[in-house]
């Protein structure tokens, strides 16, 4: 007699040209942020939902940037488990792509474009556990909750942050997230992240007079330079994070790349934006720069403006002004989520997964904020943020595998 994991797993491969077509077409669907639009992808997205007849609602406090929020009540009470994954991409550049950015071509057992892997993919994954669980409801324990959100680029304040602060109905037990992470991979928390504007003022002059005035470009030179002091900035995490982040250092590095496992434990800066300087002969009067300063576990937001402050302080020219700030979040390393995912990789591909501290951020600490157990496990990152972007179709496939297994395991009566 087949069980219901083996009916889940067949009805995958069975559908395996669908999936694979669903994603390629959901790449092509474009949704950068910045600008944010995505309301072609999501009506992608609720006319799949639409065909299957499937429970849903959209919410759009910003008319452009449209949530989606589907839930249904299984066959008798349980835990309620959310899946939650974005739909807005990173922008295109210059770079040059072998294939379109929203081609979603299929080649060479991959598909590529803009945001196939952070994270249309991990976000099709969550679509269809949603989709496959419904089918079967009526065996399970307790409420699946499907959110496929906007504005996860730019912070969230229209996407998660706005459900999780206005419609508590998504909070859920636990979350389920397919961000990028590799198969190698579960993760249980992300570094923090303190986004600063320095502005520098000053008259400005001919470029010939420099006698005149003091450059604002100069001074945010010397300013970006400075604030490298920041990165010494001591961690002083909880002893289970220490210990899972030390176990974890050989699976960082093969997802991430070498040297990821040590940037997880420090405070690092990247300066994102400078803007300075009209002409070539002119003394810039002005000059604005963003600093991304992320922050590990055990590292609070004080600690890093108080270097800050002692820096500018240098420069009476500069003011600085905070942008946005999350956190460091995490949840229990050895949670019986975690134990699930390890499960059922394991039964899939023959190893188990490691947690992993992230050394960025998603959407996932919005559940840990609110104590809510918050994991990820998605595909290898190949691509974001640059060009060529690619999920390999096997990677997909076992991704949306673990995703509809781990899902049925905490939702099943047994």
């Amino acid at each position: 007699m087949t069980s219901q994991r083996e009916m889940l797993l067949r009805w995958i491969d069975e559908d395996r040209d669908k999936l694979v077509d669903f994603l390629s077409r959901f790449v092509q669907a474009k949704s950068p942020n910045p600008p944010g639009d995505t309301r072609e992808a999501t009506a992608f997205v609720t006319q799949f939902l639409d065909a299957g007849q499937l429970p849903y609602r959209v919410i759009a406090p910003q008319g452009e940037m449209p949530n989606i929020v589907g839930s249904f009540e299984c066959g008798s009470s349980g835990r309620h488990l959310v899946l939650n994954g974005h739909i807005d991409v990173f922008p295109v550049g210059d770079e040059k792509w072998t294939y379109g950015p929203w081609s979603g071509a299929i080649a060479n057992g991959r598909i590529y474009g803009r945001g196939v892997t952070d994270m249309k993919c991990g976000t099709t994954a969550s679509i269809f556990t949603f989709a496959y669980l419904y089918r079967i409801r009526e065996q399970l324990k307790g409420r699946l909750t499907l959110t496929v959100v906007s504005d996860e680029q730019t912070g969230g304040a229209w996407g998660t942050r706005y459900l999780m602060e206005n419609h508590p109905e998504v909070h859920g037990d636990c979350l389920l997230n397919g961000e990028p992470s590799s198969r190698y991979t579960v993760r249980f928390g992300d570094r923090g992240a303190l986004w600063l504007a320095i502005t520098i003022q000053t008259p400005g002059a001919h470029g010939a007079h420099t006698h005149r005035s003091p450059s604002a470009t100069k001074i945010a030179a010397n300013i970006i330079g400075d604030l490298e002091t920041v990165t010494s900035i001591k961690a002083s995490a909880p002893a289970s994070i220490t210990q899972a982040m030390g176990a974890g250092k050989e699976a960082l590095d093969k997802a991430y790349g070498k040297g990821a496992s040590k940037i997880v434990e420090e405070v690092t800066l990247n300066i994102g934006i400078i803007r300075g300087g009209l002409k070539i002969n002119m003394i810039p009067g002005k000059c604005v720069m963003e600093a991304d300063i992320r922050l590990p576990a055990g590292v609070e937001k004080e600690q890093v403006m108080k270097e800050v402050g002692k820096i500018l302080a240098r420069y009476p020219e500069a003011t600085v002004e905070e942008i946005n700030y999350n956190p460091p979040s995490w949840c229990d390393p050895r949670g019986e989520m975690v134990k699930i995912i390890q499960a059922n990789v394991k039964a899939l591909e023959g190893f188990e997964p490691t947690p992993i501290m992230n050394i960025a951020l998603c959407d996932a600490r919005f559940w840990r904020y609110r104590n809510i157990p918050a994991y990820v496990y998605g595909p290898t990152a190949t691509g974001g943020a640059s060009y060529d972007e690619y999920v390999e179709i096997e990677d997909f496939l076992h991704v949306l595998k673990t995703h509809v297994l781990s899902a049925y395991d905490y939702l099943s009566p047994g």
